[in-house]
């Protein structure tokens, strides 16, 4: 049985991997500052421990390891979100270097919010312009040290994922909440591009990167068409049948994400993000189509 180790497993996306890898036979550990489960393993996410010797003869790490971006840009969480990304990157390349038997493949989080916000131009792995603000400052970081140090025993991957829409989680859960209180109309112009991935297909394409030997380096991970802001609250409200949405403005989305702690480009970037590393080694998708993958996670 080949273990997988998942750092930073507890969240969202961990638990989308965890039971799909868990049905195909795989043996699970979680490293997290909070254990509960029998696999837990504690570990701080910045210095050695005990959990290091966790990864001798492990077939895959999975770090997903990083406080979550659905916050207010404070300083503190600033900070917060960039410590977390940083510290726990570094100490796990370190950690795979003390291996006697290290992992045979690596695979890090990082995000397509990357590149920049684009109306028209798609952002692929070789050509997509990567710019100069704090999300994707981050983003810069995060995949900076993945690669700085070397770990020349393990394959290494950074996963640039979109939005993930998953039914117990994440995007999707706010948004339908919305929508069934008749307030589920587009956000800003509408106009701005989503690029986004079923639960299922993530979970498929971290499996298929993951076991292709020839594969590393940065991939992302969403579907081969985005959608656009209009077209993914329309498929809402035709999926949960409600007939109205109120839009919002610009003026509204900022005065209500102050309410709630968030931040606006959540929502208002343009994600042209298209996989085009992923489609030139034939990886097929499951769900393209925003409202079909829509019925699937909300009536299934």
């Amino acid at each position: 049985m080949k273990t997988i180790i998942i750092a930073g497993g507890t969240g969202f996306l961990g638990q989308i991997l965890e039971k799909h890898f868990s049905s195909k036979g795989y043996f699970i550990k979680t490293l997290t500052r909070k254990p509960i489960k029998k696999n837990d393993i504690y570990w701080d996410a910045k210095s050695l421990g005990n959990w290091t010797r966790e990864l001798e003869n492990t077939y895959a790490l999975i770090n997903l390891t990083g406080k979550s971006v659905d916050c207010r840009y404070t300083e503190k969480n600033k900070k917060l979100i960039y410590n977390s990304r940083i510290d726990s990157t570094q100490i796990l390349g370190v950690a795979i270097n003390l291996c006697d038997n290290p992992p045979i493949i690596w695979l890090n989080s990082s995000t397509a919010t990357i590149y920049k916000d684009s109306i028209n131009k798609k952002m692929d792995e070789e050509h997509g312009d990567i710019g100069d603000d704090f999300s994707m400052n981050i983003a810069k970081s995060w995949e900076k040290s993945f690669y700085a140090i070397k770990n020349t025993r393990t394959r290494k991957i950074a996963l640039r994922t979109a939005i993930v829409l998953g039914r117990a989680g994440g995007a999707l859960t706010p948004l339908k909440r919305l929508t069934k209180l008749g307030l589920g109309g587009y956000q800003g112009n509408g106009n701005q591009k989503v690029s986004w991935i079923h639960q299922e297909d993530f979970a498929r394409a971290v499996e298929y990167l993951m076991n292709h030997e020839s594969l590393e380096g940065n991939f992302n991970l969403c579907v081969p068409k985005p959608t656009d802001n209009k077209t993914l609250m329309r498929g809402l409200r035709n999926v949960l049948d409600v007939p109205i949405g109120i839009n919002h403005p610009v003026w509204l989305l900022n005065f209500g994400a102050k309410l709630i702690g968030t931040e606006t480009e959540l929502v208002l970037k343009s994600r042209n993000v298209i996989p085009k590393r992923l489609l030139e080694t034939q990886f097929k998708f499951k769900f393209t189509n925003i409202e079909e993958a829509l019925s699937n996670l909300i009536k299934t």
